[in-house]
């Protein structure tokens, strides 16, 4: 059992709230985790919508959960039943107090609006994605693997390389015929699968509806539409530009991710350490892989954004909260040597530290308040910041 950071968090709100979400794509250990905080509660009760006898249960929702008042209700899958909220809220408002409701739901933009419509007020939101750096602490090799295998849990604990890039392959097919069919999207699979390889081609470029509409020969509506998609189900990530004012002609379109690397590297075909450091999407899959390990240990109290002006400046990610400002660009060097347009971007960001995150084995400085810093340092200094 992998302790995940997420559990203390997520008990907090259940003392506090009457209903707690727990939100995520499938397979990344959303049932185990509630299993974990059930044992926490004197009396739990645990329904799997997806089974049958659990669903029937429901059938009378309001009379059977009424009966329930003095234990926790662990409600997993929660999209296949979306008429439950109105219940969920009708009880709550009779009998509120904390802990009564613990949703477990794969990523549906339609559910997520409707439980936040209706348990406004009753409900507390925590996203759960694969697994990250302060969860695993990789020793040695075990970064890159990390790095190559991405944070499925049953992608990262597969006893081979081989078996880690099948569960991957197997999940993706899933996800496709499945999963998107289940949360009421109806988009050929072979299509999205198309578009996805192209996006994993193009990983962390910069958006181009245009341009991928032309190469699929469809049109650029088409293409944001299935973009977005794949980022409501939290397999891509958009990253919007900086949007401060500094007096500079920026770049207005955002930067597109596949959000975890294993999924990148099995769409892409890689399947091991060697394929990828030989790969031309090297460099930016790490780009995006320290990406994901900034987002998951800030948090979203930090907003996170790139910056790139038309004259060449650039630095890869810039994390704000409220008057903070942190710099970061990724190189996969042990010997990083940042772009002058790096250095022209940190004059006019003015962060107040920069980091240039690499697999070097210690820290060092570059200059005043910029280092050259391995991910699991950065990750660890990191961490007091969240929120």
């Amino acid at each position: 059992m992998i302790q995940r950071r997420a559990q203390s968090s997520i008990i907090g709100s259940l003392q506090r709230f009457p209903a707690v979400a727990v939100v995520g794509p499938r397979q990344v250990g959303k049932t185990t985790l509630a299993k974990a905080i059930a044992a926490e509660f004197p009396r739990a009760i645990h329904l799997d919508l997806e089974r049958p006898a659990d669903l029937a249960k429901l059938a009378d929702a309001e009379l059977f959960l009424a009966r329930l008042a003095d234990s926790l209700v662990v409600l997993d899958e929660v999209q296949r039943l979306p008429e439950v909220f109105a219940v969920l809220r009708v009880l709550i408002d009779q009998d509120r107090h904390p802990g009564r409701f613990l949703l477990l739901g794969s990523a549906s933009p339609t559910v997520l609006r409707q439980a936040s419509e209706s348990l406004a007020g009753r409900v507390s939101f925590h996203e759960l994605g694969p697994f990250d750096l302060m969860e695993i602490r990789p020793q040695g090799e075990g970064l890159i693997r990390f790095w190559e295998r991405g944070g499925y849990p049953l992608s990262w604990l597969a006893s081979s390389d081989a078996d880690s890039f099948e569960w991957r392959e197997a999940f993706i097919q899933t996800h496709l015929e499945r999963d998107l069919p289940t949360l009421g999207i109806r988009v050929p699979g072979l299509h999205l699968r198309r578009f996805w390889q192209m996006l994993a081609h193009s990983h962390g470029q910069l958006w181009n509806a245009s341009r991928l509409a032309s190469s699929f020969g469809v049109s650029a509506p088409t293409m944001q539409h299935y973009l977005e998609i794949l980022e409501s189900t939290y397999m891509v990530r958009r990253l919007l530009p900086l949007t401060a004012n500094l007096g500079k002609r920026l770049i207005k379109s955002p930067k597109v991710y596949i959000q975890d690397c294993g999924l990148l590297h099995c769409l892409l075909g890689i399947r091991s350490v060697g394929e990828l450091y030989g790969h031309p999407v090297a460099g930016a899959s790490w780009e995006g892989w320290v990406l994901e390990q900034l987002a998951r240990v800030l948090g979203p109290a930090w907003q996170l954004s790139f910056y790139r002006t038309a004259a060449g400046a650039e630095v890869d990610i810039v994390a704000e909260r409220g008057s903070r400002r942190l710099a970061f660009e990724m190189k996969l060097s042990t010997a990083p040597k940042p772009t002058k347009g790096f250095w022209h971007a940190l004059d006019d960001v003015k962060p107040e530290a920069a980091y240039v995150v690499a697999p070097v084995e210690a820290e060092y400085p570059l200059a005043e308040n910029v280092h050259v810093i391995p991910p699991p340092v950065l990750m660890e200094r990191m961490l007091p910041l969240a929120g």
